[in-house]
């Protein structure tokens, strides 16, 4: 039988950083769910079609296959075949797959992928409603948070370093939009699981909270030594 770590939260709490660190380093296959809401969102954005057009998503969402591999030895993401691993990072990206991700018909076609990714494989998925409807039975759930200010901050300093001019406090609003958002969905808003373990990351470094997680994990019955890396 599978291990199974899910870890949901906000936007800019550190989900992906933390869970590629603890999927290296306890040998898991890591399944990037937010990356494929975006390679999706990227999809529609490339057609220009709003986040409003239902139909013409649904069009473009039956066309769009999107796939996770291994490339040397880091995870890429592919949409119809092209690597957009880079391309779905932009904060358009991030917005437009917020928006997107509460069409039944989008999530529908990425849910059966991450379920059997999970059903084969030892994985660490994060996202928005793992713990909650991704993986219910997963056997450790966490729900990763921090402040407002210190994920808009984070993504701030992100920004800078990349050379882009950006505004905290537009920053901050853009997360606070989002979270409404994500929070006040009609399907699978976001929300801690009834059984999930909160960890607050806004005063931890990368190290402590993968640490934590690893931690909570043994307790959850993770055996020492166990989980291979899928090839994707």
């Amino acid at each position: 039988m599978s291990f199974n770590i899910a870890i949901d939260g906000p936007a800019g709490a550190g989900k992906s950083t933390v869970a590629k660190w603890l999927a290296e380093m306890i040998s898991f296959l890591y399944v990037d769910t937010g990356a494929m809401y975006r390679a999706m969102a990227y999809a529609f954005l490339t057609r220009d079609i709003p986040a409003d057009d239902a139909a013409a998503l649904r069009t473009a969402c039956e066309e769009s296959h999107v796939s996770l591999a291994y490339v040397d030895g880091q995870q890429r993401v592919f949409l119809n075949g092209m690597d957009v691993t880079d391309q779905i990072r932009r904060e358009e990206v991030g917005n437009m797959a917020s928006a997107i991700s509460g069409y039944p018909f989008v999530r529908e076609k990425l849910l059966d992928m991450q379920r059997e990714l999970a059903t084969e494989n030892d994985v660490i998925m994060d996202g928005r409603d793992i713990g909650t409807c991704v993986l219910p039975d997963a056997q450790l759930k966490i729900y990763l948070t921090a402040s407002v200010h210190t994920r808009a901050l984070r993504r701030w300093r992100e920004l800078s370093e990349k050379g882009q001019n950006c505004a905290l406090e537009e920053i901050e609003k853009d997360i606070e939009e989002r979270d409404y958002r994500d929070t006040h969905r009609e399907i699978a808003p976001l929300k801690a699981a009834d059984d999930a373990v909160t960890v607050d990351s806004s005063d931890l470094n990368i190290d402590e909270v993968v640490l934590k997680i690893r931690e909570l994990a043994a307790a959850a019955g993770l055996r020492p030594g166990r989980g291979v890396h899928g090839e994707g």
